[in-house]
């Protein structure tokens, strides 16, 4: 029987990769890259498209792996067990900036950077298909998954808001900041993937193929409600990609800083806080709402449709430090449908693994599930890189002098700062209307 303790130590396993790891990726990276580590906005681009398009690569090679694991933790537990460690140090020392020069600067950035991805990919597909293995009833993996989204949301509320104030309380540098809140929590998200772990069961056991082929990576492009799904995945990275990754230019530059509202501090990351309490919280209420409209695909379309119409509402606010009342409400009604949508997005490959295992007649759960950490990568990687390009082209430049020091300029403010309105708004709302033409192609009616 499912217990409560192994609900919550699954929700544990995203709460380090989706809340804190992943979360400071999307949203801290690009400005920290450029405004903090002292990378051009080309490498910044570079780095964050090469990186994450490797790992297009070995996310479905990772879930092949895991599906062939066999030891006493069982077959995508050890990878938890094992990677929780190099996870965090690694994630701390890419947050470390080196008294380099440029060169020495990027060679750290690139080389800590591609194994993070390595790592992260190690740790999150076993992670994802757990949710294959451990139960077999459809009613308990939309709990699982609703936990796990919760468990994200809510540990990324924690690191986002207290991010400024722990700032404020390390003090020094932003350097040295950064390094530090790194190096913490790093640790926390060891801890938690440990306990990940520990405390989930496997239950199921997966029907595996007798030795390693391709021929599950050409299943899987046959594989229909797949295709669609994978597709489905890429268009929900891409829109919390831009909106994550532009996020702290918008508050630097649309905004003109942080904005202090009786005695609340509001920078980047706090402004997405709000969003984040609002996907906890809807999250948990996703298997509700995906009950009474009567199937996944018809609940995701509703959500879809809530995330549209407010991202072309925020275009039309504004940009002044005065309205941000108005822009938090906004975020927070966007983030309604992003909160119900993402639970459903693991129940629906949960669903295709369960279709591919009756078609071909052997478990590809790891492999299916792969594909879901894939298009969080791909999406996340374009839209990153895109964010840093377009800012380029609008008239942002930074970079590393002779004496290691980071230089931003910017040649064109009013160019830069409409470009960082827009890939906050407009260009996400782009992203949902072909995601909706993708949920109405998607076969699988459940």
């Amino acid at each position: 029987m499912v217990t409560l303790k192994e609900k919550i130590g699954y929700a544990l396993g995203d709460a380090a990769a989706g809340g804190i790891t992943w979360k400071v990726m999307s949203i801290a990276f690009p400005l920290f890259f450029t405004n903090v580590f002292g990378l051009t906005v080309a490498d910044t681009a570079t780095l964050m498209l090469i990186a994450r398009m490797f790992d297009v690569v070995t996310d479905p090679l990772m879930g092949s792996l895991a599906d062939r694991t066999q030891s006493r933790w069982g077959t995508y537990r050890p990878w938890l067990i094992f990677g929780a460690v190099p996870l965090g140090v690694i994630f701390a020392l890419l947050l470390y900036t080196p008294d380099f020069g440029p060169v020495g600067k990027r060679i750290w950035a690139y080389t800590l950077y591609l194994l993070m991805m390595a790592v992260y990919t190690a740790v999150n597909v076993p992670y994802g298909s757990l949710l294959g293995v451990m139960t077999a009833d459809d009613n308990e993996k939309n709990q699982f998954s609703s936990f796990r989204m919760v468990g994200a949301y809510a540990m990324g509320f924690i690191t986002l808001l207290s991010f400024p104030y722990l700032q404020k309380m390390v003090g020094g540098t932003p350097a040295h900041q950064y390094a530090v809140l790194g190096a913490a929590l790093g640790g926390v998200a060891t801890l938690m993937t440990l306990a990940c772990g520990l405390l989930t069961k496997e239950r199921l056991k997966p029907v595996r193929a007798e030795k390693f082929t391709f021929k599950p990576f050409a299943d899987l492009f046959k594989n229909k409600p797949w295709i669609y799904l994978t597709l489905i995945g890429i268009c929900t990275n891409f829109f919390n990609g831009f909106r994550y990754a532009v996020a702290g230019y918008l508050m630097e530059y649309c905004l003109h800083g942080d904005v202090t509202v009786s005695g609340l501090i509001i920078n980047y990351t706090v402004f997405m806080t709000f969003g984040e309490v609002t996907c906890m919280i809807f999250g948990g209420l996703s298997p509700k709402f995906t009950q009474w409209m009567g199937s996944k695909r018809k609940a995701f379309t509703v959500a879809a449709i809530i995330c549209a119409v407010t991202s072309v509402a925020f275009f039309f606010v504004p940009m002044d430090p005065a309205y941000i009342w108005v822009l938090i409400a906004i975020v927070i009604l966007t983030s309604v449908g992003v909160g119900l949508y993402s639970p459903l997005l693991w129940s629906m490959y949960a669903d295709v693994a369960d279709y591919a295992t009756e078609k071909n007649g052997t478990s590809s759960t790891g492999l299916i599930f792969s594909s879901g950490t894939m298009a969080q990568k791909f999406g996340s990687a374009i839209s990153g890189a895109l964010v840093a390009l377009f800012l380029g082209m609008a008239g942002f430049y930074s970079g590393t002098d002779a004496s290691g020091q980071t230089v931003v300029t910017i040649t064109d403010m009013e160019a830069v700062r409409s470009m960082t309105w827009a890939l906050f708004s407009i260009i996400p709302a782009v992203i949902v209307l072909i995601m909706l033409w993708l949920l109405y192609k998607y076969p699988i009616k459940k």
